[in-house]
């Protein structure tokens, strides 16, 4: 008996592979989203602050 017969599982199908590979994608890609949200600066609080508010 060798160490391969311990852990051996049913083969995956190719359609497992792809759902775990697509849910990771979208894992991965909603991750990045939100970073780029959290670090993204609000475009209308710049406006307001580069315009120097309403002096008349």
């Amino acid at each position: 008996m060798t160490g391969r017969d311990r852990n051996r599982q049913e083969p995956e199908t190719r359609a497992d592979r792809l759902r775990a590979a697509l849910r990771a994608n979208l894992q991965r890609r909603k991750a990045q989203a939100r970073a780029r949200e959290a670090s993204a600066p609000d475009p209308d609080e710049d406006e307001a602050s580069e315009t120097g508010g309403d002096d008349s």
